[in-house]
């Protein structure tokens, strides 16, 4: 063989060789959060086992990613395999049928999932987002504040009695708030928390004729003792106040009550990262007149969009990232009190977990007390307990809440918030046809 031909045979055997150990390249869209950016770390792991896999991440801010999200698949577009979703959009995006139902093996155990988070990533009875974890909300406070002030805090207090503990503890002069709670406008910012104050007080976003309800009595009382609250003891520039902001200063010891996502827990209760991890105790969000979607719940998860180049790597990995193993790697590589929670039974049975996890009790019973079905007193036509399950929430909830934030300015009354929010509302369902 002559030396052309014997190199022409090398370089074709190099060429097979190549081809036959090239790794499929699984693109991941995901939100830039504590929980993926540590999955992204651990990532190195699934390829060990994987070879054939490589993952490829795209990492963006919440509101970035769903917009780039929701193009690509509405437009069949492809650029991703998997996709970070929440629990708005996967009943939603099923019923489109933008989405391949979730079909893990049998070590992946489904029955373990958490029965409220599993069926808010359902359509059907169908999985069609497997949750990478999941939150509702809760009252995260300064125990030794209201033992100074001589009060105590039930475990599912009501907001008069909240606002009396509220009145107790806020001293300003030295630095503490009373209550700090979400103000930034937004569908997933400030009407998340007035959402769940209005179910507490008996309201809904909808009724069974899907007609707007923000000006029915509970809203407006919901509102009222909101602004009350935040003007009377809250800190300043509140209007601007999301979780982030409000994570600090409770963790610089200037909020006495914080009501926020059960995941907040893990940060408050950190030393590294809490001046007042060793102070903080947890209650079940208050209620007015009922429990029944007096606190939210979310989650996380993992999907396949139907336009994916590679279900079946997508899936594989969907059953490594949301398994129990995974959250016992977390466990070794950081710690228990850092692995995703709100998904698995089995994370809340751990006793390591309950060891370290002091907020544990109270997390589990927020998220098994929150139902996207069982979500407000009247009966309710949607899916949801902070957010309604259909297209036109997301409009409705963002002219809502910035109506929200000026009322919390002063620059309108709670009831002209209320009316202004529901005329936008009203423009919307007819609109798109829900009545005339």
């Amino acid at each position: 063989m002559n030396r052309i031909a014997l190199s022409a045979l090398c370089v074709g055997l190099l060429c097979a060789a190549s081809a036959a150990f090239a790794a499929t390249d699984l693109v991941i869209a995901t939100v830039n959060n504590g929980h993926m950016i540590e999955m992204q770390k651990l990532g190195k792991f699934f390829e060990q086992a994987n070879p054939d896999i490589k993952l490829k991440w795209v990492t963006l801010e919440e509101g970035v990613l769903r917009q780039r999200m929701t193009t690509d698949i509405a437009t069949k577009g492809g650029q991703f395999d998997l996709m970070t979703i929440g629990m708005y959009e996967a009943p939603i995006w099923a019923k489109k049928e933008w989405l391949l139902p979730i079909k893990p093996d049998a070590a992946y155990d489904v029955d373990d999932l958490l029965p409220t988070i599993r069926e808010g990533l359902s359509l059907n009875g169908q999985l069609y987002a497997a949750p990478f974890y999941g939150e509702s909300s809760m009252i995260m406070y300064r125990a030794d504040l209201v033992k100074k002030a001589g009060m105590t805090l039930e475990d599912r207090p009501s907001w008069d009695q909240l606002r009396a503990v509220a009145a107790k503890i806020h001293d300003p002069a030295n630095g503490v708030y009373g209550i700090c709670l979400r103000g930034k406008p937004g569908w997933g910012d400030n009407m998340v928390l007035l959402t769940t104050m209005a179910n507490s007080y008996g309201g809904q976003l909808f009724d069974m004729k899907w007609q707007p309800q923000f000006t029915s009595k509970p809203w407006r009382d919901a509102l009222t003792m909101y602004v009350d609250l935040m003007k009377k003891y809250g800190p300043p520039g509140s209007s601007s106040n999301s979780f982030n902001e409000i994570l600090a200063m409770f963790n610089e010891g200037k909020c006495g009550i914080w009501i926020d996502a059960t995941i907040a827990a893990s940060f408050v209760s950190d030393p590294k990262q809490s001046k007042v991890a060793d102070k903080v105790a947890y209650a079940q969000a208050p209620i007015a007149v009922t429990e029944r979607g007096a606190n939210w719940l979310w989650a996380w998860a993992l999907a396949i969009p139907k336009s994916s180049k590679h279900p079946d790597a997508a899936q594989k990995f969907i059953n490594w990232a949301t398994s129990k193993d995974y959250i016992k790697l977390v466990a070794k590589e950081t710690s228990w009190a850092n692995v995703p929670t709100g998904t698995r039974k089995s994370t809340y049975a751990t006793p390591e977990f309950v060891k370290a996890a002091k907020f544990s009790a109270a997390e589990g019973k927020a998220i098994a007390t929150a139902s996207p079905k069982q979500n407000t007193l009247p009966p309710s036509p949607y899916i949801g307990v902070q957010y309604a399950a259909i297209p036109e929430f997301q409009a409705i909830g963002v002219a809502t809440g910035q109506q929200i934030t000026a009322a919390l300015l002063g620059k309108v009354t709670a009831d002209q918030a209320l009316e202004k929010a529901q005329q936008a509302a009203d423009r919307e369902m007819r609109k798109a046809g829900y009545y005339k």
